[in-house]
């Protein structure tokens, strides 16, 4: 078996694309989720175009400032998620995939791998920069 998106996974990306998901009730664990069911119908690339353009849609759907939106972030975590679900048994949904995962669930494992300056530069806002302390593992799709 490998890696799938449940019926609950698409529903939930169907009603965070369509803005239906208040910004308050969208958290790092639902980051996390969004990166996953894209990583498991799309390669890497296409995830992360899926996943940039749902992110900024959100944004401006909720008429929050497109400012807000952080590439590094976005990129990095994309690179994170499919590491681990590289590395991993298995899941039929996003939701079994987090629990065989739960450090996927600390927001600040991207700390141990970039510096706080370098993450939070405007430079890593508007465009993806390498980590400066631990590169992220990569594989082919």
């Amino acid at each position: 078996m490998q890696h799938a998106s449940s019926p609950d996974d698409r529903r939930f990306r169907a009603e965070f694309e369509a803005g239906a998901i208040a910004p308050q009730q969208f958290d790092h664990r639902g980051h996390v989720r969004l990166a996953y069911i894209y990583l498991a119908e799309h390669d890497p690339e296409a995830a992360l175009a899926q996943l940039r353009a749902a992110l900024v849609g959100f944004l401006a759907h909720h008429g929050v400032s497109p400012s807000k939106y952080h590439e590094t972030m976005t990129r990095a975590w994309i690179l994170a998620v499919h590491h681990f679900m590289k590395s991993s048994a298995s899941a039929s949904s996003a939701d079994d995939f987090i629990e065989l995962n739960p450090l996927l669930l600390d927001s600040r494992i991207m700390m141990t791998h970039y510096s706080a300056e370098l993450l939070f530069s405007e430079d890593a806002r508007q465009q993806f920069v390498e980590p400066d302390l631990d590169p992220i593992p990569r594989h082919d799709s």
